[in-house]
């Protein structure tokens, strides 16, 4: 045998260090090659590393919220014939241990089954708290005559109507009833046994409806006054970034109400000729589609601050970041050159970048480079919001929810759909003239959306 040591390689794009979000095996445990080992942090993406090797883990290097930097030890694995004929196994191995494992002449009791036992009995950690006890010794006396299976469950559990209505007339939670049934399923006996071992009448043998049981009074258990979560992985990298930005950026707010009766008319006539399971368009597309063509006038909205180099770099190509929340925060999919793409094509990529990044399927490239950004909370958008800009960008535009109001129109009150919009703009290089200037030509467009498909 001989020992093999991991070290973080090089994840790309400059990356010196990365921050372990989470172990996925632990020392004892048996991979094979291309298993995922641990997830870990970049200052771009999160990224899921998998094993080199097949063997046995020795050694793992630094908990959650670590930062590891790039060529040092991160793992250290047992190789060799004996550790690979293990690892070549192990998917055997988990799937007995999943199913409960091989039991010879004895009873297996645990959450999880915990592995095999021969010629003995193996009590988990439900027996070892004094659930399982009479189950077991009942299922041991079998002998000979057959070995049951018992099984703590987690989850739904399974059993039949009546023993349901017995355990919630008792106050009893079937989760704690070691189940002898066919995969794990609680039978009269398994119930009546567990009732005597708590001291409980039950239901007299014979009798064809139960006895009512005289409910137990539920216990509440004080927990604790305070939770601490560690701030990690992506969160991390939110809160770094976002008080980076609020700290080194001026920003300018920028809020305006904008009309858009016209454009729901549209949406709505569009969306009424999709075929049948086709997703509606949302205001977005439209949106991106006129801010496409007034930044030609507004470049240097557009742009990204280089603060190493001290330089602006305006963009002819407007690759938009859609801020999206996910299950793990906030994240901006990039839609690359929207100007070059039809609302049908650019309310199809919106769609797919905010999927992959929800179901954290984006890659690196999916997520970085965008030169300006969009953000919305659809119908938790409120009247206005001052939305923080995602560095080195310059500008945010912000979405607020639409919805309808009387408005005074040709001097009469009529009832018109109104939306704000909230941008800020980075006042160092937007001067606040420009910003309202393009929100303005962005209201243009956005009220008279025809003008959103002339070619100029």
């Amino acid at each position: 045998m001989s020992q093999f040591v991991f070290k973080l390689p090089d994840l790309g794009e400059g990356t010196v260090e990365a921050e372990i979000v989470g172990w996925r095996v632990k020392p004892g445990d048996v991979v094979s090659e291309d298993d995922v080992i641990v997830e870990v942090m970049t200052e771009k993406a999160a990224v899921e590393v998998p094993s080199p090797v097949s063997g046995r883990v020795v050694s793992t290097t630094g908990q959650p919220g670590d930062m590891v930097p790039v060529g040092s030890a991160l793992i250290v694995f047992e190789t060799g014939a004996e550790g690979a004929s293990e690892a070549s196994a192990v998917g055997g191995a988990h799937a007995g241990a999943a199913a409960g494992g091989a039991a010879s002449g004895g009873v297996q009791v645990g959450a999880a089954a915990g592995g095999a036992a021969s010629g003995g009995t193996h009590v988990g950690t439900a027996a070892a708290k004094g659930v399982a006890a009479p189950s077991v010794a009942r299922a041991a006396s079998n002998g000979a005559a057959g070995v049951a299976q018992v099984v703590v469950h987690r989850g739904r559990v399974a059993t039949s109507p009546a023993i349901r209505r017995r355990a919630h007339e008792a106050g009893i939670d079937l989760r704690n009833v070691p189940g002898t049934g066919p995969n794990g399923r609680i039978i009269r006996s398994d119930f009546d046994a567990y009732l005597e071992q708590r001291g409980v009448s039950g239901q007299a043998k014979g009798a064809d409806k139960p006895i009512p049981l005289r409910p137990r009074p539920a216990v509440v258990e004080a927990g604790p006054a305070t939770e601490e979560i560690k701030v990690i992985g992506l969160r991390r990298i939110i809160a770094q970034r976002m008080s980076d930005a609020k700290r080194n950026i001026p920003h300018f707010a920028y809020v305006e109400e904008i009309d858009v009766t016209d454009l729901e008319a549209l949406r709505r006539h569009l969306n009424g000729k999709l075929a049948s399971g086709t997703p509606a368009l949302t205001y977005l597309p439209f949106l991106v589609l006129a801010l496409v063509k007034v930044l030609k006038s507004f470049p240097q909205a557009n742009a990204l601050y280089d603060t190493e180099r001290g330089v602006i770099v305006r963009h002819r190509a407007v690759h938009v970041g859609i801020a999206t929340q996910t299950p793990e925060g906030l994240k901006v999919p990039v839609v690359r050159d929207a100007q070059t793409r039809t609302l049908w094509d650019l309310a199809a990529e919106m769609r797919r970048v905010t999927e992959a990044a929800r179901t954290n399927k984006a890659t690196r490239e999916e997520l970085t480079g965008s030169t300006i950004t969009v953000t919305s909370l659809g119908k938790l958008g409120g009247i206005a919001s001052t939305p923080i800009i995602n560095a080195p960008e310059v500008s945010i535009i912000g979405v607020n929810r639409a919805v309808e109001r009387p408005v005074v129109l040709n001097g009469a009150i009529t009832i018109r759909r109104m939306m704000n919009l909230s941008s800020s703009f980075d006042h160092r290089f937007v001067d606040g003239y420009d910003a309202a200037a393009l929100i303005q030509a962005l209201k243009e467009h956005i009220e008279h959306p025809a003008t959103i498909f002339i070619e100029s």
